[in-house]
């Protein structure tokens, strides 16, 4: 069991790097009651997953199944000796700083309780794009984050609600594929090989579907080496 360390939203600003126009990757800690619900389709729906939250670029982010965005404080805390500089929650543009938790090594498809009501599946590994490389503003930072695999995992939404820092993370169901976060991650980056494989063990048609789409946007990202810097 995990223990939510904050529910960030975004602070919205200009984004020169896209053709969007906005961005919503600095998010900020929130200090109350923030809403959940499925935003719907990605680039026609709400674009986050938490109300009051900012998605920029809705054409390739948010959406049903990218509605929650969640990395490990633990994660954030080496990196913060890595990069020497301070990472409050939400720097990676994160929806949810976890603790307690392993969310790269979370399963696809497992679901989780925020919370007394809130259900979220998880869904893919967040692929690093232009947007991230210039927020964290360090040479090689998409190459530097890809070979590190731990990419932190989307959700989507399956029952809605009210989530606040210091609420609990139950997982309540784990599928028996074993194919973590971290494995797919790998496979649509620097081990694309495996993904095959990878979709055969996950089964079902819209999975294979949104592994797809997010194959996509894997081949949008800077190429990365193998292991860990």
């Amino acid at each position: 069991m995990g223990v939510l360390e904050s529910v960030n939203i975004a602070v919205a600003a200009p984004n020169p790097h896209k053709t969007a126009g906005r961005t919503g990757i600095d998010k900020r800690a929130q200090p109350g009651l923030v809403a959940v619900r499925d935003p719907g389709p990605k680039g026609t729906g709400l674009g986050s997953g938490l109300v009051g939250d900012v998605i920029g670029d809705t054409e390739n982010h948010g959406g049903t199944d990218q509605a929650v965005y969640a990395v490990a404080r633990e994660v954030l805390d080496e990196w913060e000796g890595r990069l020497e500089r301070l990472l409050p929650d939400g720097s990676f543009g994160e929806n949810l700083t976890t603790r307690g938790i392993d969310v790269d090594g979370a399963l696809i498809g497992e679901r989780w309780r925020v919370g007394d009501a809130v259900e979220l599946v998880v869904t893919s590994p967040r692929i690093p794009c232009v947007t991230f490389r210039h927020h964290i503003d360090r040479p090689g930072w998409l190459k530097t984050f890809t070979a590190d695999v731990r990419p932190g995992a989307y959700l989507a939404v399956a029952a809605p609600g009210g989530i606040r820092a210091g609420d609990e993370i139950r997982v309540l169901h784990r599928p028996g594929h074993g194919v973590t976060v971290a494995q797919l991650f790998r496979a649509l980056t620097t081990e694309k090989h495996r993904l095959p494989g990878l979709v055969e063990r996950l089964g079902g048609d819209a999975v294979a579907e949104l592994v797809q789409t997010v194959a996509a946007e894997a081949g949008r990202a800077q190429p990365a080496p193998q292991g860990r810097p």
